[in-house]
């Protein structure tokens, strides 16, 4: 039988399992539905639906959570071969997913809804109700990968394919759903178009269809028009960093730490240079810009880390990645009482509060947390002198 790096193993027919694969209607997880399927798996193909109205989220062929995506969907399922269904989970996923989305912003932090969504709808709503079902794994058309040890345990590593790792957004997997995941796109030393070639090989129609890169949820990709419209708008002050004003915004929740654009202040820096936006107050509602040195981090803390298998006892030296598209940074991580403490070798700019820190042993994920607060090196120089 045909098989994957990783792949759960099960009881029935030495390792034919039962396999539920979610198909967001994308070319990606039509292609490891189809893989899953071809490799002698009992594959069962469910779409996810995460809105009570799915027009509201998507319109045109963008990634996921509209009608026209469930049909695409069903289509792929039928050309495969497999039963198919459509899982209403758009309470929970406005639960855990959009209103967690909209309080971190109004708390000042940035948050990530598609680490939360693979958190606690994907690997958590979804596996526990496919195990209550009977299946032994769930399919998904993520691009990572899982080593199989000869102890028995798991681990979660980087994609074959750098360029397409998704590693990142995983890193919330702990030891028990990484026994019940299965990714057939990791280990693809092939191009985007060789998987919609495949795709198209194998008669499935989603071979063209689009990449989504936006927040699902916010149908024409307006972040802050979408949390205008949730949280109202309240004029503030930009402030530079001695506190002079220098603008007005309509609310802090429309900027993120690092941001140069739409600043909207009216005039430049007496440097002449660009200016950052380096705090963000709720309290006060107020948004502090300064220089691209004033972003520096050179220590943070983050809490509520989970762990892709055995927590680490104390501090040692990780990559950590910081961001979905970031590249990766040295840094001394160690457990503490109220999560993780983490140094960076070598400063690192725009480190939000209310992101996600994913830590690295090599290829493996060692595991994330959720950034609580930073240290900054112009803060450190000020308090010396």
């Amino acid at each position: 039988m045909n098989d994957f790096p990783g792949a759960p193993t099960g009881p029935r027919d030495g390792r034919r399992l039962r396999v539920l694969a979610a198909m967001s209607g994308g070319v990606d997880s039509a292609v490891a539905a189809a893989r899953a399927a071809e490799a002698g798996h009992d594959v069962t193909g469910v779409h996810l639906a995460l809105s009570a109205n799915p027009q509201s989220f998507r319109t045109g062929a963008r990634g996921c959570c509209t009608i026209e995506d469930s049909r695409d969907a069903r289509r792929a399922a039928d050309i495969i071969g497999i039963p198919f269904y459509v899982w209403d989970l758009a309470e929970r996923f406005r639960e855990d997913v959009v209103e967690n989305f909209i309080s971190e912003y109004e708390a000042g932090r940035t948050p990530n809804p598609c680490l939360r969504c693979n958190e606690k709808i994907k690997f958590a709503a979804l596996l526990d109700k496919a195990l209550a079902l009977g299946f032994d794994a769930v399919c998904t058309g993520h691009y990572a990968t899982i080593v199989h040890r000869e102890d028995g345990t798991r681990e979660l590593h980087r994609a074959s394919d750098m360029a397409k790792d998704q590693s990142y957004v995983l890193g919330v997997l702990d030891e028990r759903q990484l026994a019940h995941a299965m990714f057939p796109l990791g280990d693809t030393l092939t191009t985007k178009d060789e998987i919609r070639a495949e795709a198209e090989r194998r008669g499935l129609a989603v071979a063209k269809k689009p990449d989504s890169h936006d927040i699902c949820f916010i149908a024409d990709g307006d972040t802050q028009g979408f949390l205008a419209k949730h949280l109202g708008t309240a004029e503030g002050d930009i402030v530079d960093e001695d506190g002079r004003k220098l603008g007005t915004h309509e609310g802090a929740y429309g900027f993120t730490i690092g941001q140069r654009k739409g600043l909207r202040i009216g005039h430049p820096a007496p440097d002449g240079k660009p200016r950052y936006v380096l705090d963000i107050s709720p309290v006060n509602n107020t948004v502090t810009v300064g220089p691209a040195e004033a972003l520096d981090v050179t220590a943070l803390t983050a809490i509520t880390p989970r762990w892709c298998g055995t927590p680490p006892t104390g501090p040692a030296t990780y990559t950590a990645q910081l961001r979905a598209h970031g590249g990766e940074t040295e840094v001394t991580a160690e457990p503490v009482a109220d999560g993780l403490r983490v140094t960076f070798t070598t400063p690192a700019r725009g480190v939000a509060p209310g992101q996600a820190i994913v830590l690295y042993d090599g290829t493996r994920v060692v595991g994330s947390a959720t950034i609580a607060t930073t240290e900054r090196a112009a803060a450190r120089a000020a308090s010396v002198s």
